[in-house]
């Protein structure tokens, strides 16, 4: 048996060394958290570039070097490249990086791109079906659901399943709890995009495996890393992102986890 996919998110657009030494800024950085975080089971990296002054940025250059450097040191890894505006960026940027990136996946948040012009989103979303690009949107609150099948109700969303990532809890906030996915289950199961859909989550806090455990549990995909969490359940910091991983591994191997392609 082996555990549900995994993905690690080892730096978000926040983190800085002053958070934990061992949160990934350079490209050179990130590629060794990965290569770690591959051998300790994580199938996929959601990465966020950073600047030379360690600041996210959304800069296409930065991602295709990445990406490059990640094809010869941990082939077989998935690479989500990541779109956030943390308050810096409109939704015109975050489409250009994709658009100039051409990644394999790419996330999205529901929030960022809500409230704008619709047939420029359409064609964005159209092109990037076209071209391969895996759009995972990031849902914040059960609510957007209701709002991202509003945008497949008029044609803004391609026809056919969507892939989602569920965010449980706040930064900053409570730490998440388990039962915090039960609204994000109950607004898919009665939305219009409920079929063939395909959800991950992630879970602010020191109980975030315990989280996805649950979200495991519950079909879905795991993704860990220091964006959401860098304590122990003890509240004692993680060495670095790979006890993460290993952690997650660990906990879903015990209580029994699906199997997954190797």
């Amino acid at each position: 048996m082996r555990p549900a996919s995994i993905m690690v998110a080892p730096n978000g657009g926040r983190l800085t060394k002053q958070d934990h030494p061992r949160v990934p800024e350079t490209i050179a950085e990130i590629v060794e958290t990965a290569v770690a975080c591959q051998a300790a089971g994580a199938a996929a990296l959601h990465a966020h570039v950073r600047d030379a002054a360690g600041a996210h940025v959304l800069d296409a250059g930065l991602y295709r070097e990445l990406i490059a450097e990640m094809a010869g040191a941990a082939p077989g890894m998935e690479v989500q490249i990541s779109t956030e505006a943390v308050g810096r960026y409109a939704p015109a940027e975050q489409m250009a990086l994709v658009r100039a990136v051409a990644p394999k996946s790419a996330s999205m948040a529901v929030r960022e791109v809500l409230g704008g012009d619709e047939a420029t989103l359409a064609r964005f979303f159209f092109e990037a079906r076209e071209a391969g690009v895996a759009i995972q949107h990031i849902v914040y609150a059960p609510g957007e659901i209701a709002a991202l099948a509003g945008l497949r109700k008029r044609d803004v969303l391609p026809p056919g399943p969507v892939s989602l990532i569920f965010v449980l809890g706040q930064r900053g906030g409570a730490d998440a709890r388990g039962a915090d996915l039960d609204p994000f289950l109950a607004g898919l199961a009665a939305s219009e995009i409920a079929e063939g859909a395909k959800f991950m989550a992630c879970a602010f806090g020191r109980q975030e495996i315990a989280c996805l455990k649950a979200v495991a549990a519950a079909g879905g995909e795991c993704r860990v890393g220091f964006e959401n969490n860098f304590l122990r359940p003890d509240g004692t910091p993680l060495a670095d992102n790979a006890e993460s991983v290993r952690a997650l591994v660990a906990a879903l191997a015990e209580a029994g986890g699906p199997e997954r392609d190797p």
